[in-house]
């Protein structure tokens, strides 16, 4: 999407993909994008898009209303005061932005937005994210898993609950904006819930969106409850011990099968890392029972039974 990059907007009657196939891929994205901005920089971000500056009712004119919430959305994600501007045609996809040397930035919806204003505020936040990457050199490789990146910022960053409240579903239609499942929007919504202590559940209006966010954040508390976190369950613990016995007593064997954390030897003893469960970047501490562990990249302080 550098020259024209598009989000995948679906049409009515498309069949939503549910699950969490892209989940490493949106973990990767979010160290990434601590790594990119620093925790204080990730924390300017604290408080999410206002409902009401993403408004727009088929009463406003078409084109002042898209100026005025795209506005809203480049001065939410903090970029310089430059100007977007929004036009409509008809196009395969959802919508497009070029990123030239600016100052200022096109961005092309579809012409169905003309009759779903609703939305276009989903459409513009994961557009004008584009351009905060584009600025912040933050890309990866690859059509799909940069499209995942941008909506992954775009809700870490306060902005991407629109991209969820799109998501409508019934029994003969379907409708739904990025490149995520419903369900990881939910997550990455959940993850920054957590991060913040914020809770978006009264902004939406589709109740599919809810349920959606319902699941992600069931995932997301799954992150907080691995071992060797002492809040993990019975089950994860007694399998944690189990691995660790098997580490003591074979060194250099690879790491199980389906578990987060990893043990190897060091000179000191055996250390175990494993993911952190705000940032995802990996953290290693000495196996000696209890310990506190501070997460370098995001400041998040850990609990730990090694």
């Amino acid at each position: 999407m550098a020259d024209g990059s598009r989000n995948d907007g679906r049409s009515t009657g498309s069949p939503v993909v549910h699950g969490f196939p892209h989940l490493e891929t949106v973990r990767s994205a979010i160290t990434a994008l601590y790594r990119r901005l620093s925790y204080d920089g990730v924390r300017g971000y604290a408080t999410s898009l206002a409902p009401v500056d993403a408004a727009f009712s088929d009463q406003d004119d078409l084109h002042l209303g898209a100026q005025r919430v795209a506005r809203a959305v480049v001065q939410h994600l903090h970029l310089p005061d430059a100007r977007v501007i929004v036009a409509f045609r008809a196009m395969e996809h959802a919508a497009g932005v070029e990123l030239a040397a600016g100052p200022e930035y096109f961005v092309e919806l579809n012409d169905r937005f003309r009759t779903h204003r609703r939305d276009i505020g989903a459409a513009l936040s994961h557009e004008v994210t584009h351009v905060l990457l584009h600025r912040l050199g933050l890309e990866f490789p690859g059509t799909r898993d940069n499209e995942i990146l941008t909506d992954t910022v775009t809700t870490y960053l306060g902005a991407g609950w629109l991209l969820l409240d799109a998501f409508r579903e019934d029994e003969v239609s379907s409708q739904k904006l990025g490149y995520l499942t419903p369900e990881e929007f939910g997550y990455v919504l959940a993850k920054r819930a957590l991060a913040f202590d914020e809770d978006p559940s009264p902004w939406f209006t589709s109740p599919q969106a809810y349920t959606a966010y319902t699941k992600g954040h069931a995932q997301a508390l799954q992150d907080t409850r691995q071992p060797p976190l002492t809040a993990a369950g019975w089950a994860g613990r007694r399998r944690y011990a189990k691995d660790r016995r098997h580490a003591q007593d074979h060194p250099g064997d690879p790491a199980a099968p389906g578990v987060p954390y990893t043990f190897e030897g060091t000179p000191d003893g055996l250390r175990v890392s494993f993911p952190c469960p705000t940032c995802h970047q990996r953290i290693r501490v000495p196996v000696r029972g209890r310990v506190r562990a501070r997460c370098g990249l995001c400041r998040t302080v850990l609990d730990c039974s090694t």
